[in-house]
């Protein structure tokens, strides 16, 4: 590759067991979800993530990084703590796990925290996000040019949402998480979503739309446990159907400046997404609700202005860069996550843009997020 910095747009960190008990609103404390020692049938120790008495993830669901590159029929998510990876909650040992594998800085985002959008409790899960997004702030500041972080948002209440968006805007957070997929009843067409649109255009904070984040309805099942091949074979359904009702409710001609991604749900996908989308609005108006771009933008003219797609092993889909736009695609390492491309990172990305230009590996790897985030 050039010789340029390489940014990660997919980073993970792993929550600490008391990121919750010492953050969170006292009076909820009780009721927030705990890390704690557990034994597989077999007598294997773990530990877990528990809500009102059950099991509902694995520490070893964010970690056991490399296991993919010596033998991953090794994957089982059995981890104890005593296995997650400093540099997965110390920054500065953060900093130096991504130089050991190349990388300059990354875009930070949750690991048990994706789950929680999942919860019903909808004033935990606010207390929840808060708690975390005072960690971020301070997991971040010491190394503000290299470490990015997102903030999580709660939009059951839409004007919590943009006040706490605000308040991490105002906290060096550069981004903020929403729900890969509302409520059913509330999709991303709503016009409640309105406020949001506006703040996040305002604060120039892009909205990321995470693998695995339901907030409620199907697929949102709080266990980790409903995690299956053709769940992970169909992970992109949720995000296409949420980007699509961005784009044909309008929002995008209102908010010209807001800027919305899908994040590792790999790329594949968005050609076809992008062609049957333009073909809906050339000759299915009916199913478009009677919207016409005010700017007179075909919906692929959207997603290549306002959107993109994070990737981390997606050889088919840098294939397909010339329809999906060169300038809306992130590649990302997912560290520490077992999916990751740790330790061999620059190795796979070599492979996946080879014969590619410098130009290209340089906004796939560092351009683009740089461009987005403001990385320097």
């Amino acid at each position: 590759m050039a010789d340029h910095r390489i940014i990660s747009a997919d980073t993970h960190i792993v929550e600490p067991p008391d990121i919750y008990a010492a953050r969170i609103d006292p009076k909820l404390r009780d009721q927030a979800p705990v890390m704690r020692k557990a034994k597989t049938e077999d007598g294997r120790d773990y530990d877990g993530w528990f809500y009102n008495g059950e099991q509902v993830a694995t520490v070893g669901v964010a970690v056991q990084t490399g296991r993919r590159f010596e033998d991953p029929s090794t994957i089982d998510w059995v981890s104890p703590w005593e296995e997650v990876p400093k540099a997965a909650y110390d920054s500065h040992e953060m900093v130096k796990a991504l130089a050991e594998d190349g990388v300059w800085g990354a875009l930070l985002q949750p690991s048990i925290g994706l789950v929680w959008w999942k919860l019903p409790d909808s004033a935990l899960l606010s207390s929840l996000c808060r708690a975390y997004n005072d960690w971020m702030a301070d997991f971040v500041k010491p190394h503000p040019g290299r470490l990015k972080g997102f903030a999580c948002l709660n939009l059951d209440d839409i004007d919590e949402a943009v006040a706490e968006l605000d308040r991490c805007a105002k906290m060096g957070l550069s981004g903020a998480m929403i729900p890969v997929s509302p409520p059913p009843e509330e999709t991303y067409m709503d016009e409640r979503y309105e406020p949001l649109w506006a703040a996040a255009q305002d604060a120039g904070m892009p909205l990321n739309l995470h693998l695995g984040t339901n907030r409620a309805g199907p697929g949102a099942a709080l266990s980790v446990t409903a995690n299956t091949a053709m769940g992970r074979a169909t992970n992109d359904y949720w995000v296409r159907v949420s980007l699509a009702a961005i784009i044909f409710a309008g929002v995008l001609d209102r908010y010209p400046r807001l800027c919305v991604g899908s994040v590792e749900h790999e790329i594949a996908w968005v050609p076809h997404w992008l062609n049957q989308m333009d073909f809906a609005y050339r000759e299915r108006r009916m199913y478009t609700g009677g919207w016409t771009s005010k700017s007179g933008l075909l919906p692929s003219e959207f997603w290549k202005r306002n959107m993109f797609g994070t990737f981390i092993d997606d050889f088919v889909g840098v294939k397909m860069r010339d329809y999906i736009g060169v300038d809306n695609i992130m590649w990302g390492t997912d560290y520490p996550h077992a999916e990751s491309s740790w330790p061999k990172s620059l190795e796979l990305f070599g492979k996946m843009f080879e014969g590619a230009s410098e130009e290209e590996k340089r906004k796939a790897s560092f351009g683009n997020a740089s461009k987005v985030f403001g990385f320097v």
